[in-house]
């Protein structure tokens, strides 16, 4: 007997297809992911729906029923998608797939339900619930996808080298899926990552941060990067972040694993924060350790300079892996060149004038920044963790303080360069920006208080030693 899961098929875009499909003799399917959360009882919001026919002519029809007004078509794939309310649905005819050593895009030709399900993934992908009348919410199963999902295990339907031979994304999708769902994957599948590994180049990297980009949004997303680098595709994807792993010793000093250290931190900020791109700066932040690591007989290892280097490689990443070059970017820029700053003031006296600075530099991202530092704050040592956490406690308060008191954060000297050409009878030139840095300095020292008074006076002060002469005041 059928499983049936009709009472579960409760959204309308079922309903409407079901209908048109059942009074047309159209064979229609929901398919894969949604199917997979449906039954694992996880929210989806992509509805895949297979029809034995013209996909786009199928969709195009139950968009009029349902009212909406725009359907995109990919007459290449045979394939088309619409929005309704906050679902993407997505209509295609079933179809078998080929591909050559040397192309990512498969040549398709229109097939039956049980060619689509051969091309799929995973078997608990290729699960498929029937959508017409009396067999509707019926479980078609032809890989034994449900046991694997009880299982929580991940098997390739057909034969895995081919599985990812043809679609070499399928190798980074498999770990995707085992880091969000927290399943396994299989030992036949493993062995065929790695033999295949470097079919991976012919894949766009925008293709392949997409999949990177969800695995550093699950829970924890070390476990990802772990199997990336285990089945031999990270140096191909990210040689930088592969870079850092290993341990070095001489004079029986070692340094610690920084890949290692890298992914904790990652899980550590992954508790606290959705922000991918502040997943991105914890990826980042000691990506530079390998280029500036220096052994020392007294101190042993250091990395002197590793956040500054560190940001200058930030544009350079982005770009390789297709990762946008904007704002969010220099963000990431940003919190990699600071991320020592706060670290540096646990360890010394914690002065105003350092939290002012760290203040202006850090501007409205301090408090992403605190949370960076905070995660990264690992060791072995209980003991040590602790004390610094205590620490950085101590300089979280102190930061608030100074804030509340100076108004610091993103500020800008009380004194505008057009204020200072005014009073001096100046045209634009290098003393004004002497005099604009001087007085954001003191501000900065705590010599003269963030306010237009103060900050005049010593305008007037620098004026006169740089011999300038008052003409308006």
């Amino acid at each position: 007997m059928s499983m049936n899961y009709a009472n579960q098929l409760n959204h309308p875009v079922f309903k409407v297809v079901s209908k048109y499909a059942t009074e047309n003799g159209i064979p229609a399917f929901v398919i894969g992911g949604y199917v997979r959360d449906l039954l694992l009882n996880r929210p989806s919001k992509d509805i895949d729906i297979v029809i034995v026919g013209d996909g786009p002519a199928f969709a195009s029809e139950i968009a009029k029923i349902m009212r909406v007004k725009k359907v995109s078509i990919f007459k290449t794939y045979g394939t088309a998608h619409f929005t309704y309310k906050d679902l993407d649905v997505e209509f295609v005819g079933a179809r078998k797939e080929s591909y050559s050593a040397e192309s990512r895009n498969p040549t398709t030709i229109s097939g039956s339900l049980q060619d689509d399900q051969n091309r799929r993934d995973f078997t608990v992908n290729a699960m498929a619930l029937n959508l017409n009348g009396p067999q509707f919410g019926d479980l078609v199963d032809p890989f034994d996808g449900m046991t694997d999902l009880n299982n929580k295990i991940l098997k390739s339907p057909l034969d895995p080298d081919i599985t990812f031979n043809d679609d070499p994304l399928r190798m980074i999708r498999a770990i995707r899926f085992a880091t969000q769902l927290n399943f396994k994957i299989d030992s036949n599948c493993l062995e065929a990552i790695h033999r295949n590994s470097d079919r991976i180049n012919i894949i766009t990297k925008e293709r392949i941060c997409e999949e990177l980009n969800k695995i550093i949004l699950s829970n924890q997303p070390s476990r990802g990067f772990k199997l990336l680098r285990s089945c031999n595709l990270l140096g191909h994807i990210f040689p930088e972040l592969l870079a850092l792993q290993g341990i070095e010793t001489i004079d029986n000093k070692s340094h610690k694993d920084n890949f290692l250290h890298t992914l904790e931190v990652l899980d550590n900020i992954s508790e606290t924060t959705d922000n991918l791109w502040l997943r991105w700066a914890a990826i980042l932040h000691d990506i530079a350790k390998p280029p500036t690591k220096r052994f020392d007989k007294i101190v042993g290892w250091t990395f002197h300079g590793h956040e500054d280097l560190g940001a200058k490689m930030v544009p350079k990443i982005f770009k390789a892996l297709k990762l946008p070059l904007d704002q969010k970017m220099k963000y990431v820029q940003k919190l990699v060149r600071l991320h020592l700053r706060p670290i540096s003031l646990i360890k010394g006296t914690v002065t105003d004038s350092a939290i002012r600075r760290l203040l202006s530099e850090a501007g409205d991202d301090i408090d992403d920044l605190m949370l960076l530092c905070n995660a990264d704050i690992t060791s072995k040592n209980e003991f040590k963790v602790k004390k610094y956490k205590n620490n950085f406690e101590l300089v979280a308060e102190k930061l608030k303080l100074v804030e509340e008191k100076d108004r610091i954060r993103n500020f800008q000297p009380p004194i505008t360069g057009d204020f200072i050409m005014k009073t001096y009878g100046l045209k634009p030139c290098a003393e004004i920006g002497t005099i604009k840095s001087l007085i954001k300095e003191a501000i900065l020292e705590g010599k003269i208080k963030n306010n237009f008074e103060e900050a005049k006076e010593e305008m007037l002060i620098l004026g006169k030693s740089l011999g300038l002469k008052i003409t308006h005041i």
